[in-house]
């Protein structure tokens, strides 16, 4: 059965519409990530010894509310480290919004000890409304987000150390 042009022309309307909804949801709903932040080396040490990283310092509220939004990819051994001038209440957390990668978040105290490890999923809500929170359920000062699955292969847990400072590492 041959369609009527008519309907031709509606079916080809709604197939432009519906491409064009598709092309304009993934332009505007991703985040560009940020460029700039400084570097620093460091490590978390553990019972399973010294692991070196390196992070993107966010230090200031701009920097910490855009974080690793629009990132496709981090390097395994690269995260983010999120200061804050002053402590954080446990209730205090992160989301996902406009994150594209699976992360883990440790909650950090102000001598560096890891107070909390939490387990995040990218969200897809078009609206930060629709992403879920991730307390850190301990007062923090710090967070350092890593790709997900750091923390557990480097057998890295509450109690253990983060240090900044390559300087301050210890050789495995």
């Amino acid at each position: 059965m041959k369609p009527r042009s008519g309907m031709l022309h509606t079916l080809k309307f709604w197939a432009i519409l519906a491409a064009g909804s598709v092309i304009h949801g993934c332009s505007s709903g991703v985040a560009a990530p940020q460029e700039g932040l400084p570097v620093i080396d460091a490590c978390f040490v553990s019972e399973a010894g010294s692991i070196p990283i390196k992070l993107e310092v966010a230090s200031t509220a701009e920097q910490r509310s855009k974080g690793l939004m629009g990132r496709t990819s981090m390097a395994p051994d690269a995260g983010m480290l999120f200061k804050y001038r002053k402590p954080r209440d446990a209730d205090h957390g992160f989301w996902m919004y406009k994150t594209l990668i699976p992360l883990d978040i440790a909650y950090l105290n102000g001598e560096g000890v890891i107070g909390s490890i939490r387990h995040m999923v990218p969200c897809a809500s078009a609206s930060g409304a629709g992403c879920p929170s991730y307390p850190a359920g301990v007062p923090f000062i710090n967070a350092v987000e890593m790709n997900a699955g750091f923390f557990r292969e480097h057998r890295i847990q509450t109690g253990d150390h983060l240090y900044l400072g390559a300087e301050n590492c210890p050789t495995r």
